[in-house]
């Protein structure tokens, strides 16, 4: 992630774009008081920094090292970030969502403190499904809305397919690891986060989907990761039965079939759902 400062073609980043893309999706406007859930290196707090503009403000946090990432690691990256044009309008912040938000409280006039609370593309990192549910139950009283994008596990362009196959053979391989990194842990689909929010008091009240540009690289890199040799040592390595090893390598013969399948053409990226929430009080 490079700064607006460092970068003249910022904006013309391929994650930049797909942020921008989001938060136009959304509509958030100037002047809003944000939360970023899983900010990583800042590739959406960027964005959202200069969507709420001077008046606006973005709280942004990640539990995970600042060491964490590559070529560049978290902290280099929020610290390009914070000592760019849009860096006072940053809070960075090393903390579990659910620790961070018990000592939020309202504003002066009892309303919740934050207009949006933004979870974008770090679902899948999380390690369960009950640490979604507990940060969306934390949420209730502090965001007026919530707004949420993640993989669909769906391919409108056929070249997105692998990708798909891809997310669900390495979630089947996290799945039998007592710890991770990786950065699909939970595969969750539209239908089961929706479900999730339902059950932490959210209500569902805008959905779309898109099909992300061609130039958006996360499903070739993924998909890269899995058609690597390395790949089979790591199942060997996670795997204690042979019928799962027998299962995560069947997984990853149907990711280079259908790699395969494409010729000369790219691995694309899988379908983006996009999404909003009320508290349902």
């Amino acid at each position: 992630m490079h700064s607006p400062n460092e970068d003249p073609n910022f904006i013309e980043n391929s994650q930049t774009r797909h942020r921008t893309n989001l938060i136009n999706t959304w509509q958030i406007p100037p002047g809003s008081k944000v939360l970023e859930i899983g900010c990583g290196q800042g590739d959406t707090t960027a964005v959202l920094a200069m969507a709420v503009g001077p008046q606006g403000h973005v709280d942004a946090l990640d539990p995970a090292p600042l060491s964490y990432g590559s070529p560049c690691t978290l902290g280099e990256a929020q610290a390009n970030l914070s000592n760019s044009d849009i860096g006072d309008r940053i809070t960075w912040h090393q903390v579990s969502p659910v620790d961070f938000l018990k000592d939020v409280r309202d504003d002066e006039e009892g309303k919740e403190a934050y207009d949006i609370a933004v979870l974008a593309h770090c679902i899948w990192y999380f390690p369960s499904q009950n640490v979604l549910k507990g940060i969306l139950a934390a949420l209730r009283g502090k965001a007026k809305r919530i707004c949420i994008a993640e993989y669909a596990l769906s391919a409108s362009h056929p070249a997105a397919m692998p990708h798909v196959l891809t997310a669900l053979a390495r979630a089947t391989l996290e799945a039998h690891k007592t710890k991770s990194q990786a950065n699909i842990q939970t595969v969750l689909s539209p239908t089961g986060i929706s479900r999730i929010a339902e059950e932490a008091g959210w209500k569902l009240v805008s959905e779309t989907m898109i099909t992300p540009d061609e130039d958006l690289d996360d499903g070739r890199w993924e998909t890269g990761n899995v058609t690597n040799e390395k790949f089979l040592r790591k199942i060997d390595k996670a795997a204690a039965e042979e019928r799962v090893r027998v299962l995560i390598q069947a997984m990853r013969d149907a990711v280079i079939a259908a790699v395969k399948g494409l010729g000369d053409e790219r691995v694309r990226t899988m379908d983006v759902w996009i999404a909003e929430f009320q508290d349902c009080t």
